[in-house]
This record gives C-alpha cells, sequence and structure tokens, in this order.
C-alpha cells in the first residue's frame, strides 16, 4: 500500500498529526518504536492548561487545540473531567500577581474570576484556609488521564479514521518516498516527524542546529482515592506564576521573584513549581521539577520529592497521603521559541521543541502545520 503520510511517533503530537491528516482524507500509517508510546506524552499531569499560555498566538493555539481535545475525547468515550483550575496565593506578592493578571486576563482572552478565599476553599475544600489571601479562577482547562490517552487513542483512529499503526518499529531512514523502519519498507508520499526528544536517529545535523535543550522532570502519584476525595480544580501555587509565560507581564512579578530567590533557591534551582491534578482512578498526580542539559540523570532525585510535597502541604490537604509511583520524563524545548518545525528535505516535516505544552497545544499546533504544508 502507499501511504499520503507516514508519521514518525505516536506520542500526542504524532498522534494529533495522525488525526488531522486522516480528517482531510489521507491515508496515515504512524510508526512508534515502542509497544506504545513512553515518553512525554504519557509521563505528564494531564493537564490541558491554556491558563498557562501567553496571550495572542500561544493562547488562541492552546484554546483551538482544547476545542479539538474535546471533540477527539468525546468521539473516543475518554475519561475527562473538565474542572478548570485554580492557582492560589498565600503571600501578599502572590496575591498582587494574581490581582493584577485579573484585571487584564479578560480583555486578553483568559475567561478568569478573581475569588476570595472561602470561594477558592468551596472549590477545592481541601485547601488550607489558613493564609489564603485569594485564588484565580479559570473554567476553562481540562483534566485527561495521559495513561488512558496515549494506550486507547490509536485504537480509535485507526477504528474510526483509518488510520494504520506499526508499533515496535524504529524509523531508521526515508528517502525516494520510502521509509525503513525494523528491515521493512513502506511506501509513504510525505514523512512528518514528532520523535520527541530523540534528537539523533534522525536528520541528526539538522535538528542539532536548532540549540534544543532537554528537560527532565520529576513526578509522583498517590494511591486511588476512589469516591471519598474529590480535589476539584487543578490547583496551582506561588511558584507556578513565575514558571508560566501567561503572567510574564504582571508588574509585581520581579517582586515575587525576588523573594523566592531569597526564601526559596532550592525549589528555584531545580525549577520546581508544584501542581495537582485528580484523574478518573481517584489518583492524584503531583510535581514537578525541571533540570536541564548537564543536570540531566537517569536517576532521581529523593530531595526533589522532598521538596515538592513541603510545598504542597503549605496549600493543600490530602488526607492519607501515600505515594504509588514516581517517574522521570524528558522533553526538550527551544531556548526561545515555543515550537521547531523544520523541512530538513522534500517531503520531510520534523516538529518537535514543543517543550512541557505538549498535551495543551498539540492539536492545534499539528492543525496549522499540516496547513501551512500542504495549502
Amino acid at each position: 500500500m502507499i501511504y499520503d503520510d507516514a508519521v514518525v511517533g505516536a506520542g500526542i503530537l504524532g498522534l494529533a498529526h495522525a488525526y488531522h491528516l486522516a480528517k482531510r482524507g489521507r491515508r496515515v500509517l504512524v510508526l512508534e518504536r515502542s509497544t506504545q508510546a513512553c515518553g512525554a506524552s504519557i509521563r505528564n499531569f494531564g493537564m490541558l492548561w491554556p491558563i498557562g499560555q501567553p496571550a495572542g498566538v500561544l493562547l488562541q493555539t492552546a484554546q483551538r487545540s482544547l476545542e479539538h481535545w474535546q471533540t477527539v475525547l468525546r468521539q473516543a468515550a475518554l475519561w475527562h473531567d473538565h474542572v478548570g483550575s485554580l492557582h492560589v496565593a498565600y503571600h501578599d506578592d502572590e496575591a498582587a500577581v494574581l490581582c493584577e493578571f485579573a484585571r487584564i486576563a479578560p480583555d486578553q482572552g483568559y475567561p478568569v474570576e478573581l475569588l476570595s478565599p472561602e470561594q477558592a476553599r468551596d472549590k477545592s475544600p481541601a485547601l488550607r484556609l489558613e493564609g489564603l489571601r485569594n485564588a484565580l479562577w479559570s473554567p476553562t482547562e481540562v483534566c485527561v488521564d495521559p495513561r488512558q490517552v496515549l494506550s486507547t487513542l490509536p485504537a480509535w483512529l485507526n477504528q474510526t479514521l483509518g488510520v494504520t499503526f506499526a508499533f515496535n518499529h524504529l524509523v531508521t531512514g526515508y528517502s525516494d518516498g520510502k521509509v525503513t523502519a525494523q528491515g521493512k519498507t513502506f511506501a509513504a508520499q510525505r514523512l512528518w516527524v514528532c520523535s520527541g526528544d530523540d534528537l539523533q536517529t534522525l536528520y541528526p545535523q539538522e535538528l542539532g542546529a536548532l540549540g534544543l535543550v532537554r528537560c527532565k522532570l520529576q513526578m509522583m502519584r498517590t494511591q486511588p482515592y476512589g469516591t471519598t476525595f474529590k480535589l476539584g480544580p487543578m490547583l496551582a501555587a506561588g511558584l507556578t506564576l513565575c514558571h508560566y509565560k501567561a503572567f510574564q507581564n504582571c508588574p509585581t512579578l520581579p517582586a515575587l521573584k525576588a523573594r523566592l530567590q531569597r526564601e526559596l533557591p532550592d525549589y528555584l534551582r531545580h525549577g520546581i513549581h508544584v501542581l495537582v491534578s485528580q484523574h478518573g482512578t481517584g489518583e492524584i498526580s503531583l510535581g514537578d521539577s525541571h533540570e536541564y542539559g548537564d543536570d540531566i540523570s537517569i536517576f532521581s532525585k529523593e530531595e526533589i520529592d522532598g521538596l515538592v510535597l513541603r510545598y504542597l502541604k503549605s496549600f493543600l490537604y490530602l488526607p492519607q497521603l501515600q505515594i504509588a509511583s514516581r517517574w522521570h520524563g524528558i522533553y526538550v524545548k527551544h531556548p526561545t521559541l515555543a515550537w521547531s518545525v523544520i523541512t530538513p528535505e522534500p517531503q520531510v516535516t520534523c516538529i518537535t521543541g514543543v517543550g512541557g505544552n505538549g498535551m495543551t497545544l498539540s492539536f492545534g499546533l499539528a492543525e496549522d502545520v499540516i496547513r501551512q504544508t500542504l495549502d
């Protein structure tokens, strides 16, 4: 069979490209080196998180991506929870940033609302009320379970849109419309490379020239709470205000950063900010950290997990907290760009460097890349 498109990688960015290509009526083959995707796409919170994107193109891409996500999640009968997000402030400088953002955000496309401590506690009963100054509520964000999505979505794409999958097939080359993988050859008129942090197997020279940086994050999941405990919205606190670019233009942000550097230098050294989400089984995901370049090791650091749990307890009470699993993930990001798209040779497009925003941006970014390439 001759395919119109071969997609390298069954992570969320590869699946999003396969979805949009197949929706155009194209014959699509997805080649994945493992039995299922096991990179950054499956090792995250499952937060579809437009609130973190800066106003403009990135926020608009995230919002369009979320619309596609919701269509796919409904049609594929995948668990998802439109719980929204809550940023909580326990210091005056954090509260000031949230107040500033709440004033300017509606005009920039963020439908947010500033809440009192009592209103925030109503949305998330496990929040610690003592010291809580205010909170920023956004109704937009959706939680998915990345483990379920990555294991289930390929079969749905195959059954619904006719996408063909070849797992355990490491792609090692492409030439003259022929894809080489696992000693086999597949005919495809165009190649889309969505191979995550693998910058060596295909087009290493071209990808190496981009200056992409690898980032390692550490995460944890609790035991399942079942129906006995409901988190409510996905949660973030003061450290997160320094991490996401949505807040970068708030005039009081430098003062917050300066205090955190004085009081919590270990958190900034490890790139820690604490996010919390709860999945359909009742498990709660916690994290994360950001270590770059030479700091990346195959070994997780107990110090980082300890810092995350310590900060978590400053704003949230989780009853009978037990950590059931720990892991790390690695993604690549560009020092200044939100993503990188290159054409190393005719009929080949490489999409990479989405950083920690892959789940949020994937379906919108894939739609844009395909339109710009094919139309």
